[in-house]
């Protein structure tokens, strides 16, 4: 008996692996509500197929019933391919869906091109239907007279299917956009005309086809407000001002300090033609004293001498008048 009851615990749980094993490699649950959804899906090519392929089949089923109940053809293998692939199944299927319901020409191919791209092509075919409104950053740009103007814009586009794929992204629209702005803003005679005409940026940058090889159609650029900043004109003339001012100064520093220089060398010069001429003055006491011994000066010689002397002493004094010293 023991060994009976024995035998029977094993083939039960032998009986029950069995079914673990049959029911996870053959799903038949999911198969009974495939075909009652009127998707066809084979047990063992297609279900069986999945788990060996080791491919979910509750992702690829589900999928496949999804687009059957919404009337869209869509193969088995190519669910599966594109799962392999990496992509999201469930969000092409979804993004087909939504196209068809829309009148938007998207088929499987161009869906699971988009989806592997790395964009969200379910989000692009919502934006197909309702545009997105993309706000730009202040746009500053500076008009002719020289005042400086922030400009602010709402530009509202859709998604273009056909570009989708290797089209440039809002980055690129937003870029555009304030190219446009700087550039209408710049080429105006006065900010005034910009402020009384806001819509005239609109037109000119609507009219530049600046959505050319984006992912995006624009539909309107709106001008959300206009700023006044400030007068770079009037900076910019009293920078330049303030630069050639410092430019005269350097340049009078550099007059004057030849000119300190050039003194300085004449009182050098000066210097040194007074220490010659007191050298020559120390030597006429001893060429009188020679004379003396010579016999070429006399006494009476020598007096006459000093009261030449002593009268040019006299009258310097009186020309440079009371008060002023004899300088030496």
């Amino acid at each position: 008996m023991e060994a009976l009851t024995g035998l029977a615990f094993l083939i039960i749980i032998g009986l029950i692996v069995f079914l673990i094993i049959f029911t996870y490699f053959i799903p038949v649950g999911l198969w009974i509500t495939a075909y009652f959804s009127g998707a066809k899906v084979k047990i063992f090519s297609d279900l069986v197929g999945m788990r060996l392929r080791k491919v979910l089949p509750q992702i690829i089923v589900k999928s496949l019933i999804t687009a059957t109940k919404a009337g869209i053809h869509v193969e088995v293998g190519r669910l599966e391919a594109h799962y392999l692939a990496g992509g999201n199944v469930q969000r092409v299927v979804n993004a087909l869906i939504s196209a068809d319901k829309a009148n938007i020409d998207l088929n499987f191919a161009r869906a699971t091109a988009i989806d592997l791209a790395g964009r969200d092509v379910l989000e692009a075919v919502k934006m197909s239907v309702n545009p997105k409104v993309i706000e730009t950053p202040a746009i500053a740009a500076i008009a002719k007279d020289g005042i400086q103007l922030r400009a602010l814009a709402r530009v509202t586009v859709r998604t273009n299917i056909e570009r989708l794929v290797g089209g440039a992204g809002e980055a690129t629209i937003i870029a555009r956009v304030g190219e446009g702005i700087v550039t209408t803003i710049g080429s105006s005679g006065s900010h005034k005309e910009v402020l009384e005409n806001p819509d005239r940026i609109s037109k000119t940058v609507l009219g530049k086809g600046l959505d050319a090889g984006t992912a995006y159609e624009i539909l309107s650029i709106d001008i959300a407000d206009v700023d006044v900043g400030e007068n770079i004109g009037a900076k910019l003339q009293t920078d330049q001002a303030e630069a050639d001012l410092k430019i005269a100064r350097a340049k009078a520093e550099e007059r004057r300090a030849a000119a300190v220089a050039t003194e300085q060398e004449m009182i050098a010069e000066v210097q040194k033609m007074r220490a010659k001429v007191t050298e020559a003055e120390a030597e006429i006491p001893k060429a009188i004293a020679e004379a003396f011994r010579e016999g070429n000066l006399g006494i009476m010689d020598y007096y006459n001498l000093r009261n030449i002397q002593a009268d040019t002493d006299m009258r310097q004094s009186i020309s440079k008048g009371p008060g002023k010293k004899e300088e030496k």
